[in-house]
Parts: structure tokens; C-alpha cells; sequence
């Protein structure tokens, strides 16, 4: 059905004569207290016939003049609704008279125009309803378009947003990757450099505008651990938890790299024994609560929010759950215990739908 008045063409003929028949079914019921002959019925049918070809031209007479200054517009209206009213009126008289009164002629050619004022009512209504419906269908389209617009601008915010997150990761790696090489540590370079492809892969392949499963999230940090224990060997140990329950759970693609990361940053490479990451994830309530916690040296207290000084991607992930979210998430940086840093991250639980890829 929606097809059919996507077409405006199509759209406009389908109101149009259904207005015109509309108005014959109409006067059809309220002249009930004429004499019924059917000669009578001929003359209503004619006369919304006539109605119906007289005010075609009016629909290509307000194409013409849809950009006149307003006043000019409405007079124009006025004045080629009242012409086609008179024309209408002495053709409704003519059927009346020469077929219901079998050639009555008036005395006087004034009485051609008799009810006049009626059938100005009536174009003008009919002109009403197309400025109303064409204005009504214009802003449609400039609302969709607005919508189109902003919908635009923030997938590509967010498509920013993620991208802005994996050059940190890029640079560590490949650096590790020339370390090893110098070292001539071929094999453990090419380890790197096998898994970094497969993590790129992913990385490239996930849209940042649509979510992923938690389950297929934590492969790809199990990816890109392994790359990060290759660099860190024994210095590096992960800890996960995740409850079965919420495995189906979306969150934002490549959500938590940039968490751990700085764990490695901050807990890891700026320790010589290096320290242990832990991440987990449970349901909550409706929402599903995601912990990325290490045993590093901690964080600040500014103004009663935690952070780290130059910490990677963390204003960017506040940004692209934001973007997603509105003010259903929340995103708290606490103090590990006894020592280091716990990100929490709650989000709605928005379960993949089977058969259905997101």
C-alpha cells in the first residue's frame, strides 16, 4: 500500500478522484428530499465529473506559481478558484436545467452564475487540500532528509571514533615486530606478524557502526593478547570470566582493545615482573556489566572521576557509547585492590537475534 502513495503522481490522482467521487456520494445522500428520479443522480454524477477535469488545471497553474511571495500566492489562489467556480456553476445550472428540467431556460443570462458562491467554497477547498497536502509532503522530505543527514554525520562520528582507537595498537605492534627482527627473532616476528594480520583482518572486516556478540568480542582480545604475549611472554597473564549468559550480548565492536591496552601500557610494560589483567563479565538486572581490571600501579583522583594520565581511546569510548546509548550506559574508572585500575562498563543487554546478523 505504501507504494502507492510513494508516487506522488499516482498519489495525487488517487486523492483527487477520490475527492471528486467523495463529493458525488456525498450529494448524492443529501438530496434525499429531491424528487430521486434517476435523471437526477445523472445530473450529480455529471456535475462531479465536470469538477473533476475543471480543477486539473489548477494543479498545474499552482505548479507555476509555488514560489510567489505569499500574498501573491494566496491572491492567485483566490482569484483562479473563483474562475473555476463560476465556470463549474454555469455548467452544474446547464445539466440542471437541460436535463432535470428537460431545457428550462432562465430569463436573464445572471442566472447562469446562481449558486456561486457554493461552488467557490468548494475549489477553494479542493485548493486548500493541495497546498495543505503538497506543503505537508514537502516537509516530509526535508524531515527525512535532516534525518538522512544526521543519521550520515553519526555513523561516520562513530566510524571516527573506533578508527582513531587501533592506530596505538598498530604502532606498539610493528615496533615489537622490528625489535624482534633486529634481535633476529624471526620466528617469534613472524608469529606477530601472522596474528596481527588476522587481527587487522577482524578489525577491517567488523563494521564500527554495528555491534557484535560479547562472545566474538572476547575471541578478538584473546587475538590480540596473544600478539601482546608474544612482546610481554611470561611478564603477561589474562584472566577471563565470562558468564554464559550474557555471551550473546551485543556491545561495540572492538569495545574493550583499547582497555586493555592500556592495561598493557600502564600495568604490564611499566612493571619488570609485569602483572596479571582480569576481564569479566556478568548479567545485570536488564544490563550487562563488563570489567577490565589490573594489579598496576593505579590511577588519579580528579574532581571524583579516575583516570589515567595520556590514557588510549578512553574519551572515545565514553563518546561511541554515548552516541549509541544516550544516558542508558555508564562508565566509571575505580581503584583496583589492593593495587591497579577497574574499568566498569554496564550497558543495556541487547541479545543477538538468531538468524539474524547484525
Amino acid at each position: 500500500m505504501n507504494k502507492w502513495f510513494e508516487d506522488k503522481e499516482r498519489f495525487f490522482w488517487i486523492l483527487h478522484t477520490g475527492g471528486w467521487a467523495g463529493f458525488v456520494l456525498v450529494y448524492y445522500l443529501g438530496s434525499f428530499l429531491h424528487d430521486m428520479r434517476a435523471v437526477f443522480v445523472l445530473v450529480i454524477v455529471l456535475n462531479g465529473i465536470a469538477g473533476w477535469l475543471l480543477t486539473i488545471p489548477l494543479r498545474y497553474l499552482y505548479r507555476r506559481i509555488w514560489d510567489f511571495q505569499p500574498l501573491a500566492l494566496i491572491g492567485s489562489m483566490l482569484l483562479a478558484s473563483y474562475l473555476i467556480a463560476l465556470v463549474w456553476t454555469v455548467i452544474k445550472n446547464l445539466h440542471y436545467w437541460e436535463i432535470y428540467k428537460f431545457g428550462y431556460v432562465p430569463e436573464d443570462w445572471i442566472y447562469y452564475f446562481t449558486n456561486s458562491l457554493a461552488s467557490f467554497y468548494i475549489i477553494f477547498s479542493w485548493s486548500g487540500l493541495y497546498f495543505g497536502i503538497k506543503y505537508y509532503q514537502m516537509l516530509q522530505a526535508e524531515k527525512r532528509n535532516v534525518l538522512k543527514a544526521s543519521s550520515m554525520a553519526h555513523q561516520a562520528h562513530l566510524k571516527m571514533l573506533r578508527y582513531q582507537l587501533n592506530p596505538h595498537f598498530l604502532f606498539n605492534t610493528l615496533n615489537a615486530i622490528s625489535t624482534l627482527i633486529l634481535v633476529k627473532e624471526n620466528d617469534t616476528a613472524n608469529k606477530m606478524v601472522s596474528r596481527l594480520s588476522d587481527f587487522l583482518r577482524y578489525s577491517l572486516d567488523k563494521d564500527p557502526i554495528k555491534t557484535v556478540t560479547l562472545k566474538q568480542e572476547v575471541q578478538v582480545e584473546s587475538l590480540y593478547l596473544d600478539i601482546e604475549k608474544v612482546r610481554f611472554d611470561d611478564r603477561l597473564t589474562v584472566h577471563f570470566a565470562i558468564d554464559p549468559e550474557v555471551e550473546n550480548a551485543l556491545v561495540p565492536s572492538m569495545l574493550l582493545q583499547p582497555l586493555i591496552e592500556n592495561s598493557i601500557k600502564y600495568a604490564i610494560a611499566a612493571s619488570e615482573q609485569g602483572g596479571t589483567i582480569w576481564i569479566s563479565a556478568n548479567a545485570f538486572g536488564k544490563d550487562v556489566l563488563i570489567e577490565v581490571a589490573d594489579n598496576g600501579p593505579g590511577v588519579n583522583l580528579d574532581e571524583s572521576s579516575m583516570y589515567r594520565s595520556k590514557g588510549v581511546g578512553l574519551p572515545n569510548i565514553k563518546e561511541r557509547l554515548q552516541s549509541l546509548y544516550g544516558d542508558n550506559y555508564s562508565f566509571d574508572i575505580a581503584k583496583n585492590q589492593p593495587t591497579g585500575v577497574k574499568v566498569r562498563i554496564r550497558l543495556p543487554f541487547q541479545e543477538k537475534k538468531r538468524g539474524k546478523e547484525n
